[in-house]
């Protein structure tokens, strides 16, 4: 956390992190419009913001585009805010999805967090139904991870896989993993207040995707949760980014419980999954 409070003791990174802010997803180019920095200071602030996990960059084919990071911030209040103020906890976060919103175009949802553990050991947490129970309110996700295949899923040991339409697109073990997401189910209605009206309408959004990018980091392993494919703010966007407090955090929650079961061995406090 040391590295995070340095990287924000500097306005001139402060200020890119506005622009990000402004609008996510920005190019280097793009970033340096309007600055009064060099492209190679530019960079090299960049570099720290990103060294601190504040930035993470993906690539969209020969552009590398920077986005806003919220692990740092999910962190710090884990850390110390959560055992002094729950209210506060729920004002960051309320912050932490501010600062991943894009204002401009569809949003993407990106989230970077550090694992000690093996890529070995972290493919089977986003695989096999003994991990995805333990971290996912007992929901397990049941498929051969084969491209096309389909991910089914079932709601307690004794209960029948259900098909909501998940199939893998991308599968590299221990170092990426894709497959395009559920869309909304009759729970979710439940749970949202949603009218029956309400509901045809958002079932008639295009399915999103999600994927895990998984790479070796010295001692500990980065993962890199992308979900994209949004059209526009849905509600499905903010469940997943965790702007519906009856989503339980979304994914923030559910990383965040994948980093603790690997290295504590027991998860977060069960939250409701988008």
């Amino acid at each position: 956390m040391d590295e995070v409070f340095r990287a924000l003791a500097d306005p001139s990174r402060r200020r890119l992190l506005d622009r990000l802010n402004d609008r996510n997803g920005q190019t280097l180019r793009e970033l340096c419009a309007g600055l009064d920095m060099a492209r190679q200071s530019v960079s090299k602030h960049l570099a720290v913001l990103e060294q601190a996990n504040l930035v993470n960059t993906v690539r969209r084919g020969r552009e590398k585009l920077h986005h806003l990071n919220a692990e740092p911030i999910n962190a710090i209040a884990q850390r110390w805010i959560h055992r002094y103020d729950q209210d506060h906890v729920h004002a960051l976060a309320n912050l932490k999805t501010a600062l991943e919103a894009e204002p401009m175009g569809d949003p993407v949802f990106v989230y970077t967090t550090f694992i000690a553990t093996t890529p070995e050991r972290l493919w089977r947490a986003l695989t096999e139904p003994e991990f995805t129970r333990q971290y996912w309110g007992g929901l397990e996700v049941v498929s051969d991870w084969q491209v096309g295949s389909p991910i089914l899923a079932r709601f307690g040991p004794d209960a029948e896989p259900v098909d909501q339409g998940m199939v893998v697109l991308e599968a590299e073990p221990h170092r990426r993993l894709a497959y395009s997401w559920h869309k909304y189910q009759p729970a979710h209605a439940e749970l949202f207040g949603w009218s029956e009206e309400k509901f045809a309408e958002l079932m008639a959004e295009p399915r999103t995707r999600v994927a895990f990018d998984i790479e070796e980091a010295g001692s500990v392993v980065k993962l890199t949760v992308t979900h994209d494919g949004f059209a526009g703010e849905t509600e499905m966007y903010r469940a997943v980014s965790g702007q519906l407090a009856e989503s339980g955090g979304g994914w923030l929650h559910l990383v965040a419980s994948i980093k603790t079961l690997l290295e504590t061995g027991a998860p977060l406090p069960e939250a409701t999954p988008a």
